[in-house]
């Protein structure tokens, strides 16, 4: 009867034991959730520039980049380009290009509209040898030629290399107008955007403080167009026009200053050809305006 109890009691035991781990259900265990790993941070490249400033470039990925200039930050966008790689935003332009073994890159200011770049703002390079993070991953853009079979350059011109002289002009109503080209004259192709600088010289070579020269959008025909990059193949043109007025303010002005020379320096460079060129310009201004392809600007409206 004992034996028999004993053996009655285990039985409930065990199946007690049994119907509580039963009633018990299992707690689902949480998923680990993986940490995001930070992006290491993109290493700057550094520039030296002409005038003895660095630019600190940072290329994320091959739409952006980022630049350090003078205590400021600019964020670029990728734009097309005939050649190198362009970056623009934040109302300036970064154009780089490899040759010879350097890197060289030009900061400008943006048109009013932020497409083209009007004003050099620096002129830098680095040792070609020292890749940027996305050197390799880029592919050169394709190169097509500009009308009249030039291939696009993406050195700037210099003053060594351009002729200056006289084309053609057009008067009325007090007003003149001469255009000037600037020729190629070296072996290798060259790109002119912007502004030419133009200084008057008397007689005796001295620079004409009172007469300043504007810059002008577009031409005296054709006012208010923003620069255009002119590709330069050796013995190539491009154009500009200076206009002025030869009445004098009685007012002001009984006389005009007598200019007996230009002094012209390409946009961003400070080498400059100079050509005789007599006239009175009233009013203590000129206006100048943007380097372009064609000669005559009538003939494209």
């Amino acid at each position: 009867m004992t034996r028999r109890l004993t053996a009655l009691l285990a039985i409930a035991a065990l199946t007690g034991v049994s119907a509580c781990q039963q009633a018990e259900p299992e707690q689902p265990v949480a998923p680990v959730e993986a940490q995001p790993v930070p992006a290491p941070p993109v290493p700057g490249v550094g520039y030296a520039c002409e005038s003895g400033a660095t630019v600190e470039a940072r290329y994320a990925d091959s739409a952006t980049a980022q630049l350090a200039y003078k205590g400021r930050t600019y964020d670029l966008r990728s734009a097309q380009a005939a050649s190198g790689a362009r970056y623009v935003g934040s109302g300036v332009e970064w154009w780089t290009a490899t040759r010879d073994g350097q890197e060289t890159a030009t900061l400008s200011r943006l048109s009013p509209n932020d497409q083209v770049g009007v004003a050099v703002l620096e002129r830098c390079a680095r040792p070609a040898g020292t890749p940027s993070p996305l050197a390799e991953a880029q592919p050169d853009p394709a190169v097509t030629p500009a009308p009249g079979g030039v291939l696009p350059a993406s050195t700037p011109c210099k003053g060594p290399q351009l002729k200056l002289a006289t084309e053609g002009g057009d008067a009325g109503a007090g007003n003149r107008v001469r255009n000037f080209s600037l020729q190629n004259i070296g072996r290798q192709a060259c790109s002119l955007t912007g502004y030419p600088g133009v200084t008057l010289l008397d007689a005796q070579g001295r620079t004409l403080t009172s007469i300043r020269a504007d810059q002008s959008p577009g031409s005296y025909f054709r006012q208010g167009q923003a620069p255009t990059p002119v590709e330069l193949a050796p013995q190539a043109k491009a154009y500009f026009e200076t206009a002025w007025n030869v009445i004098p303010d009685e007012t002001m002005q009984k006389t005009c200053p007598n200019v007996a020379s230009l002094r012209v320096t390409a946009p961003g460079d400070t080498a400059a050809v100079s050509l005789p060129f007599a006239f009175q310009p009233c009013g203590g201004k000129i206006r100048v305006s943007p380097i372009r392809a064609e000669e005559n600007p009538q003939a494209a409206t």
